[in-house]
């Protein structure tokens, strides 16, 4: 996948702007594959101007939780991931993807795994660790069914009543994402 720079995406967000041309158009114009990318920036820079369309520096990890609503979110309105993203303020939509086929072959557990190499300094403590005794297992066990059932608690009660769901909600997911400016 191509890396765009800000100033590049700027620039074809200005043009399709103007009007003089399409998205399939500034795509072949500026030797790009697809136009799915422009699409992505334009409606990013429609929503967060240009913080929506610099790189991100730091990762931002979202909790388990919160990407099951977000597929819950998805899943019921019948969304596209860029529409939930723009919804939830998410300025990177294909990680939505992401989640999705991690539940889908992992199920809810799949969505707290972290992605990347681990740090060295977690690496060598992996060697130290002990295989986990019985009790641990069924501690972790026990908790993967909490969590279980308590999506399955907030999935009903969004089936029951979307609009107040997602009202109760809202403040929580906006503010969780106007904190991390930095």
């Amino acid at each position: 996948m191509a890396k765009y720079s800000e100033q590049f995406k700027l620039m074809v967000v200005k043009e399709y702007q103007a009007g003089h041309f399409g998205y399939i158009t500034l795509a072949r114009k500026h030797g790009m594959a697809d136009s799915t990318p422009i699409k992505r920036w334009v409606k990013l820079y429609e929503k967060f101007g240009m913080e929506g369309l610099r790189k991100k520096l730091h990762r931002r990890n979202y909790s388990v939780q919160f990407k099951l609503d977000v597929l819950s979110f998805m899943k019921r309105t019948g969304f596209s991931e860029m529409e939930t993203a723009l919804h939830f303020g998410i300025t990177n939509s294909p990680m939505i993807a992401s989640w999705k086929k991690a539940f889908n072959e992992g199920g809810a557990e799949a969505l707290g795994n972290p992605k990347g190499r681990p740090p060295m300094s977690e690496k060598k403590n992996e060697t130290n660790k002990t295989e986990m005794t019985q009790e641990q297992r069924l501690e972790r066990e026990n908790e993967l069914l909490r969590l279980e059932v308590e999506y399955l608690k907030k999935l009903r009660a969004f089936q029951m009543d979307p609009e107040s769901y997602l009202e109760k909600h809202k403040q929580r997911y906006h503010s969780s994402s106007k904190k991390r400016t930095d």
